[in-house]
């Protein structure tokens, strides 16, 4: 498995090794010891799966209180994968960093995005249907379910809407998101 960093502390994009032959292809996702070894969680609490078509903007959300980290891996489709820097005491407090995610890149090589506690997450779908499987470290818990408006003008999120042609289909819900200037935050 190769680790790469991203231009986000603790940001990480994670390939495994594919072993192929005519009949396909074989790849070990996840591996507790592996993951220990890399420094990364080696223990998750729930698995998420989220099947949106073209145009769907999920996020950018967050929790208190028991806050998640989130491997995040694209079975099928495109997307482009968001990470906001909510820790006060990091460097990159309030960056943000955006990533394409596909089954493969484009070097063929499987690529998971890791994103530790401490930092909202979302996504858009440039494909048109798109299929997101995703590990978190604790569970869901709604109390401390939270959300930043996904057009936030301090964040300044470049999303690729010109990919799309279209403005994003956002839920109700995110669509009232907190402005990060008013965001209650960990």
């Amino acid at each position: 498995m190769r680790i790469l960093d991203t231009g986000l502390r603790d940001v990480k994009i994670l390939e495994p090794r594919r072993h192929g032959d005519e009949r396909g292809w074989f790849a070990e996702v996840f591996n507790a010891e592996t993951y220990r070894g890399l420094g990364l969680p080696a223990e998750f609490a729930q698995d998420n799966q989220s099947h949106s078509v073209r145009g769907v903007l999920r996020g950018l959300h967050y929790q208190l209180g028991q806050p998640q980290g989130k491997l995040v891996r694209v079975l099928s489709g495109h997307i482009w994968d968001v990470a906001v820097d909510l820790r006060r005491s990091s460097p990159d407090f309030g960056r943000w960093a955006g990533f394409h995610l596909r089954p493969r890149n484009a070097a063929g090589e499987m690529e998971l995005l890791w994103i530790p506690e401490g930092f909202a997450h979302g996504f858009v779908v440039l494909s048109e249907t798109a299929e997101v499987l995703y590990k978190t470290t604790r569970g869901y818990y709604p109390a401390g379910e939270r959300c930043i408006v996904w057009n936030d003008a301090t964040l300044k999120i470049a999303w690729p809407l010109e990919e799309l042609g279209t403005q994003p289909l956002v839920n109700e819900k995110d669509a009232k998101g907190a402005r990060f200037a008013d965001a209650e935050l960990p």
